[in-house]
């Protein structure tokens, strides 16, 4: 039997990347996956892979409005929520001394108030004993060069999942974090590394992670399936980390 059979599942920033991934994977596992994303022509080819009758909604999760947009609409269309990825993300890497008032905000804005704004809005969606899962990162754990601003911005993330996963308890609706490491393309892309430099920074990567490699995207969304499947019924409140031992290093 499928994984996700009959549940509704809404992945933010779900039209690339590890967002992207788990849509995927939580379609073919039998869920009806509702995914969110900026760009109308980027969100409208990622609905087309993911298939399954995938619906995306257009909007920026730094928009608090956007957030009782996209739950209104999971409630007239499908009557509740079963799972909510909190995935959608931006980072600059910059040293604190160079950081700027709107590279700060951006950060925030996405990463953390848009993460607390649009679980505040959906939670009175979900049906009880639903699943929410935050993507955080390594970076809230282990310092990494120019990072700082990013990493307050995840671990706040943190934070708000062991609070909401107390609060929520009396609906058992589990709220856990899925922390990824390095990721193959999508991290290369974030951090501006040209392709005539990709080569010497994957190696810099993946000399200092156990596993000795960066991971894939659809690994991750393992991970996040694990936790959004009743595999985990039992996992609440934890930080998954998805790094290949990266954290150790």
């Amino acid at each position: 039997m499928k994984r996700l059979s009959n549940k509704v599942a809404l992945i933010t920033g779900g039209n690339s990347g590890i967002g992207l991934a788990t849509a995927e994977l939580f379609a073919a596992e039998g869920a009806q996956v509702i995914v969110t994303g900026r760009r109308q022509d980027v969100l409208d080819q990622a609905v087309h892979r993911i298939g399954h009758g995938a619906v995306g909604i257009r909007g920026d999760v730094a928009d608090i409005s956007h957030h009782a947009s996209v739950a209104e609409a999971v409630r007239a269309r499908f009557g509740r929520l079963d799972v909510y990825v909190a995935n959608a993300g931006v980072i600059t890497v910059s040293p604190s001394s160079t950081v700027t008032p709107k590279q700060f905000d951006a950060q925030f804005d996405v990463n953390a108030r848009g993460v607390f704004f649009g679980v505040q809005a959906i939670t009175p969606v979900m049906r009880d004993g639903g699943s929410i899962i935050l993507t955080s990162s390594l970076a809230a754990k282990k310092a990494l060069g120019g990072h700082a601003v990013y990493a307050g911005s995840k671990a706040a993330v943190e934070a708000f999942a062991r609070h909401w996963a107390l609060e929520l308890k009396v609906r058992k609706v589990r709220v856990n974090v899925l922390s990824p490491g390095p990721v193959d393309t999508s991290i290369v892309e974030k951090l501006g590394v040209s392709e005539a430099d990709r080569p010497a920074f994957l190696k810099g990567m993946t000399d200092i992670i156990p596993a000795g490699r960066l991971g894939e995207a659809a690994e991750l969304a393992q991970a996040a399936l694990y936790l959004a499947s009743d595999d985990s019924r039992y996992v609440n409140g934890i930080a998954l980390h998805v790094d290949g031992g990266m954290l150790l290093a």
